[in-house]
């Protein structure tokens, strides 16, 4: 499956590692990603995509909401096909 991660806060040293290292350790591939810093704060958002071995999605939002919290950020994630339809431009 598909996802997009986001990670917004006041800026500080390891937050990219300690990000994608959480996503490894669940078997959560980093397919893409963006991050800039604004003022000391912090954002970033990758596109990932979960393995064979990955637990359920709902693990893995808990798992990244509670580093999120041990470490200040606020990091949220999202199916890639409800991101894009939340996303979408309708042009008629």
């Amino acid at each position: 499956m598909k996802a997009i991660v986001s990670v917004l806060g006041k800026d500080k040293k390891g937050i990219i590692a300690r990000v994608s290292g959480a996503l490894y350790d669940m078997d959560v591939n980093v397919e893409d990603l963006s991050q800039t810093i604004l003022q000391d704060f912090f954002t970033m958002i990758m596109a990932v995509e979960t393995g064979e071995n990955s637990p359920k999605f709902d693990v893995i939002k808990q798992n990244l909401r509670e580093l999120g919290d041990k470490i200040g950020v606020q990091i949220n994630i999202q199916i890639k096909d409800i991101f894009d339809a939340m996303h979408r431009i309708d042009t008629k």
